[in-house]
């Protein structure tokens, strides 16, 4: 009997965090309100310039992400007109559980609820409650050539970004940050995972433009600006990149319906 009470209490929690999942993840994409969204700093790889960097590091500096979001909604006409509302939080000392690396689905399930409640037990924030969080780990550029990548959860609503420390990488920074951010309110990668090219024509910010290649701007979720069949580079800042009519679907700015009008050349 007690085995059996202790199976129905467990049921009922997860029964629970599932259906409170679902409430956030339905809240966060319907755009009816603001979204509030914190960032949580960590040293990444506990150097000084990390340190220097994040005791620097200001609301203001994520203004740009707000502007972009705003931006895009407007190409899309929503009423909304301020889409996130982002805050930065407190700096957090304790790094994230990290993917092994090779991961199948079972080992990425497990991370997954392992970053959820690693997230519940480090979030000391003071504010209003949001709905997403973003952990920024910032590392010094001159000792590391490459970052292990970021990852942005639509379940749990949390992203784990990787950066550099320095005022020149600022916008670029940002750039990944709202690529992951877009990813918690379910917008999909769109670039092939072998060799990082964005994937025609979804992944392509003019895929009706002619010559094709190269291309000038990024499609956020594509990640890179096509220059030619096997070449891309990362965009510089936000302005050279905007949000496709897929993603605009998957993040619910555009309805199905809206996006077949537009695909057709009778839409935006």
């Amino acid at each position: 009997m007690f085995r059996k009470i202790r199976i129905a209490l467990l049921l009922a929690i997860l029964f629970a965090v599932a259906m409170n999942a679902w409430v956030d993840r339905a809240n966060s994409r319907n755009w009816e309100r603001t979204l509030r969204v914190a960032v949580y700093p960590i040293n990444g790889d506990q150097s000084r310039a990390g340190a220097r960097y994040i005791r620097a590091l200001e609301r203001e500096d994520f203004l740009p992400v707000e502007a972009y979001f705003k931006e895009q909604g407007q190409r899309y006409d929503l009423p909304l007109k301020n889409l996130v509302d982002i805050r930065l939080a407190h700096e957090v000392t304790e790094p994230p559980p990290a993917l092994p690396a090779g991961a199948g689905m079972l080992d990425t399930m497990l991370w997954s609820l392992k970053l959820r409640y690693w997230a519940f037990r480090v979030d000391k924030y003071e504010g209003p409650a949001p709905e997403v969080k973003m952990f920024m780990l910032f590392f010094d550029p001159a000792t590391h050539d490459k970052l292990p990548h970021s990852v942005g959860l639509e379940k749990g609503l949390i992203g784990v970004v990787q950066a550099y420390a320095g005022r020149r990488f600022a916008a670029r920074n940002n750039v990944v940050f709202t690529h992951e951010l877009l990813h918690t309110v379910g917008a999909s990668d769109k670039y092939h995972p072998g060799n990082n090219m964005p994937v025609f024509p979804e992944g392509y910010a003019e895929p009706d433009r002619t010559p094709r290649l190269p291309q000038s701007l990024a499609e956020i979720m594509g990640g890179r600006i096509p220059l030619g069949e096997t070449r891309a580079v990362m965009p510089g800042s936000l302005a050279q990149t905007l949000i496709g009519p897929v993603t605009a679907m998957e993040i619910n700015w555009l309805t199905p319906d809206d996006y077949r009008l537009a695909d057709a050349g009778g839409g935006r």
